[in-house]
């Protein structure tokens, strides 16, 4: 079983993996994890264990799912909650599909105008620090709504690990350590949360340091006792809600009493004979990788290959199409209309395929829609069990810790998502998106999102689940795994572990991380007219969970061969890990 990677060996992987040919290369990620009866991948080990040890107990994938979001909520708290928000997709082992939003929502006293001054100016800071920047979160209920519909266990049962965890501590280790980095300053200007991040001297923690959370542990334990309306209708509401008040915010009881989650249809569409299930407004994730997966599907990438300037461009231009779409037209289902079909369709792709020069790059500002103005902490985890019934959850703080507070005696960490919504139309969000009026703030409205929980299949079989983290660019995160299994023959761990290239639409550069593209690749590209930039802060983008079912690459399927689960967690991550059993 493989150990968790620290940033040094993350580096020399990223090296590696792009200094030599592919096959080459790729032969330096360390082997999937493999496993029989079931599999659990997430960002950090410990939570990964707990999951583990419910499939093991009898329980079902939606068990493990519930009791890793609430051990996530303990041991990662960098991005790991239960004050912020996030998506559930699901396929059962009888094939049918779910997709469950249990994301923020605006506060009832939220408005259009709240983050601009009189001059009609972004204040900045106002939609990403302290009370005004949360919304009103999710992941309680989204929990307690799939395991009392979909699961087998006592919410008790599924919580007490995470209860422990908070009451008796975890042992820090460096992979810990490397999520606070630049965040401590951050976290000390907040005493609440000053008093659980920081040790008593005002100092960080260390490796091998003891992360103790009591106050965490007994709202945990409310809500083993007493449910959902623990959280909601609760002692933990006021404390929240009076918190808010005291320093400027807006969370009123209502907005906790109001709160209710989704159950909605998946985004679907199939890529080269795969059938793919993701994540439906308000999440723009399905719908864009949708796009963007059929555009590409008229090209031959396997043969172009992996990192050559024609696959590199292709993907350019079709990320460069669809994040138009995204930025522009998609929205809260309960607000705007969403042109979902018109996006999944393939006759669409061919028609944004007929307007791609295959020798020359695309202009963003000609693409620019008529009447518009010109972190990523968040985590994902992935699941299967015995029977085939598989889970994707991506969910939130949005920024690294969120808003950086505690309302004082919950031990809960709160989100800012309220920047995710168009604070500006025009002007670029925490991820630099630049969005438009369909994603403008409404009381009780879901920002959109990136958020991309994909679960894909094969011949009505259970074939990859595959999520990740990153902000603006967990769509491009989540596709480039896609396509490195399906077109590039990588195994799990392969293709999590590539190196990245993103563009999405504006501003109309290329990122790449160090050494994902060849000299002579980046200079054919620069030739077409494309802006590549390398992005050397790396460790920023994202750190996918993904499975593979029925052996370790595409090849080793298609012969009938290898371990039922492959289980990968990005290099990227310090304290991530895949468990199987």
């Amino acid at each position: 079983m493989r150990s968790p990677c620290l940033k040094s060996l993350s580096i020399t992987l990223i090296v590696a993996l792009s200094t030599f040919a592919p096959r080459q290369g790729l032969a330096a990620s360390p082997e999937p994890v493999k496993a029989e009866h079931g599999m659990v991948v997430t960002a950090q080990h410990l939570a990964s264990d707990i999951g583990v040890e419910v499939l093991k107990k009898g329980g079902n994938a939606i068990d493990a799912a519930v009791a890793v979001g609430y051990a996530l909520a303990v041991v990662y708290p960098t991005a790991g909650n239960i004050g912020g928000g996030g998506f559930m997709t699901i396929r059962f082992k009888d094939g049918k599909t779910t997709f469950l939003d249990f994301r923020e929502r605006a506060p009832l006293a939220a408005t259009k105008t709240m983050y601009l001054d009189d001059k009609g100016d972004l204040v900045e800071g106002l939609s990403t620090e302290g009370y005004l920047a949360v919304g009103v979160p999710g992941p309680v209920m989204g929990f307690e709504f799939t395991r009392s519909r979909y699961g087998t266990k006592p919410l008790k049962e599924l919580i007490d690990p995470a209860i422990e965890l908070a009451r008796e501590g975890f042992v820090l280790q460096q992979g810990d350590i490397e999520s606070f980095d630049g965040k401590t300053e951050r976290l000390a200007r907040d005493p609440a949360a000053a008093a659980i991040f920081l040790k008593p001297d005002g100092k960080p923690f260390a490796a091998g340091d003891r992360l103790v959370q009591t106050d965490l542990a007994a709202s945990l334990s409310s809500i083993a006792e007493k449910g959902t309306d623990a959280f909601y209708k609760g002692a933990i509401a006021d404390a929240i809600v009076k918190a808010s008040a005291d320093k400027g915010g807006i969370l009123a009881k209502e907005d906790f009493e109001r709160y209710q989650v989704r159950e909605l249809e998946p985004v679907k569409c199939n890529y080269r004979g795969y059938d793919i299930v993701s994540s439906p407004p308000p999440s723009s994730g399905g719908l864009i990788i949708c796009e963007i997966l059929n555009i590409l599907e008229g090209y031959p990438l396997s043969y172009l290959g992996y990192g050559s300037a024609e696959t590199v461009h292709a993907m350019i231009e079709a990320m460069r199409h669809a994040y138009v779409d995204r930025n522009t037209a998609l929205g809260d289902p309960a607000f705007v209309e969403n042109p979902a079909a018109k996006l999944v369709d393939k006759s669409y792709a061919k028609e944004i395929r007929a307007k791609i020069d295959p020798f020359k790059a695309g202009v963003s500002q000609e693409l620019m829609p008529a009447g518009f103005t010109e972190s990523k902490e968040t985590t994902h985890y992935s699941i299967i069990d015995d029977e085939g019934n598989a889970v994707a959850v991506t969910y939130t703080l949005n920024g690294s810790f969120g808003a950086g507070i505690v309302a004082p005696g919950t031990g809960i960490l709160l989100n800012n998502e309220m920047d995710d919504f168009t604070a500006k139309p025009g002007t670029p969000n925490l991820y630099g998106l630049v969005q438009g009026e369909a994603n403008a703030i409404e009381p009780g409205k879901t920002p959109l999102s990136s958020m991309s929980p994909t679960i894909i299949s094969r011949d009505g079989k259970p074939f990859m689940v595959i999520g990740s983290p990153g902000g603006a660019r967990i769509i491009t995160i989540t596709l480039e795994a896609i396509i490195n299994v399906i077109d590039h023959g990588m195994n799990i761990q392969e293709a999590v572990d590539a190196p990245r290239v993103h563009h999405q639409w504006l501003p109309d550069k290329v990122f790449m991380e160090p050494y994902a593209l060849s000299p002579d690749t980046r200079k054919l590209l620069s030739a077409m007219g494309h802006d590549v930039q390398v992005d050397e802060n790396w460790m920023i983008w994202g750190q996918a969970a993904g499975i593979l079912v029925g052996g370790e690459n595409v090849a080793e399927i298609e012969a009938g061969g290898g371990a039922r689960y492959s289980g990968a967690v990005d290099s990227r991550i310090g304290a991530g890990a895949a468990r199987g059993y």
